[in-house]
């Protein structure tokens, strides 16, 4: 007869008898999932910058109305020198500063060519870059509109050729980054409750004796293993399910694809998730180093899973070591299926490795797992 039932009733009954603990399961993903994603904001706007316009020009005055009125900056204030504006970035008070030289509507009109001086706060890298790029775009944009100018004006009969671009993006309309975060965010708590809490378990019975008794017991090494897997597990989804209700009403993210292949990947992440958890319980001979070996893996899950930088621009040795963890596989599924509505044959490959994931690490757990009396 198997003693599994009765491993999963005690297995409840010692998770409902600390209802505070139970509580922080279900409440704190919630809460952080709901946090998160607006603190986690990647849209650069705001960007602050200094202006030194030493032309003081109808044309210079339209460039900066031009720069205002694509809402992605605001001007600090205008200095007199470059000097002054590159103070502003020292004492934090810009990001950017745009120097319009002496002459600048003379030479636009009369050469048709103007320099004009840009520099960026680069401490926040990305910040400096997309600023950048913005800047240089609605630069551009006025350079087109005063050729068209000097081309009327001139009364040119010969048109030049444009070519109009006209795009759209996919999946992900406005572009908004919480599209991209949120599925990525969810990964993670689900990742980081999972991990710590069965990382904790079984040196939990070591700390307060219990494990003796259990050993002595007729119990199996895989239903010991599989006892205290399930019961978590089920928590697990209901924590996954709380999170997917939370992207639907808070930020109006559906799955855009099947939401039972969604829950499939959840489940058998799950157990390979919880499977490491036990591995490390089963490495560890108390709670203080299970919860630091846990903390160590989980801040390379976090780093390295594809959630704020892009694996395919890391150096090789870091995206082989991203492409080897399952959080790295079940992000790029849950964004596969929730924005782009991808069906199994999308995503089969990452399927087989998390199921080989789990198999391995719950293999291993179970044959580390040393019942001695």
């Amino acid at each position: 007869m198997s003693v599994l039932p009765f491993i999963l009733q005690k297995e409840f009954r010692q998770i409902f008898r600390d209802k505070t603990i139970l509580a922080m399961m279900f409440a704190l993903p919630v809460i952080q999932l709901i946090i998160l994603p607006l603190a986690m904001n990647f849209d650069v706007k705001n960007v602050n910058i200094a202006v030194v316009d030493h032309d003081h020009s109808s044309y210079s005055q339209k460039l900066i109305t031009k720069i205002l009125s694509s809402g992605y900056f605001k001007i600090t204030g205008s200095a007199l020198s470059y000097d002054k504006a590159l103070q502003r970035i020292e004492e934090d008070q810009a990001d950017l500063v745009l120097e319009i030289p002496p002459g600048f509507e003379r030479n636009l009109i009369r050469e048709g060519t103007q320099k004009i001086g840009l520099s960026a706060d680069a401490i926040n890298g990305t910040k400096a870059f997309i600023g950048n790029a913005y800047l240089n775009s609605i630069i551009k944009d006025f350079n087109e509109s005063i050729d068209l100018n000097v081309q009327v004006r001139g009364g040119s009969s010969v048109s030049a050729a444009t070519i109009d671009i006209t795009y759209s993006n996919w999946f992900n309309p406005r572009a908004e980054s919480k599209y991209y975060l949120v599925p990525g965010i969810l990964v993670l708590l689900l990742t980081m409750i999972g991990g710590f809490i069965t990382a904790l378990n079984i040196v939990k019975e070591k700390e307060t004796g219990t494990i003796e008794q259990i050993n002595v017991t007729p119990i199996r090494k895989w239903e010991f293993i599989a006892g205290k897997l399930i019961p978590f597990w089920i928590i697990g989804m209901i924590v996954f399910t709380l999170g997917v209700i939370v992207c639907r009403v808070v930020y109006g993210i559906f799955p855009e694809g099947s939401v039972a292949l969604l829950y499939l990947f959840a489940a058998i992440y799950l157990v390979a998730l919880l499977g490491f958890g036990l591995l490390i319980s089963t490495f560890c001979d108390n709670q203080i180093q299970a919860m630091f070996v846990a903390f160590f893996f989980m801040m390379i899950f976090m780093l390295m899973s594809g959630l704020f930088t892009s694996v395919e621009s890391m150096p090789l040795w870091a995206s082989t070591i991203s492409k080897l963890t399952p959080i790295t596989h079940f992000i790029r599924v849950v964004r596969m299926i929730i924005l782009k509505g991808s069906g199994l044959a999308d995503v089969k490959a990452e399927l087989l490795y998390i199921i080989g994931f789990a198999v391995v690490l719950n293999a291993w757990a179970i044959w580390n797992y040393r019942k001695t009396t």
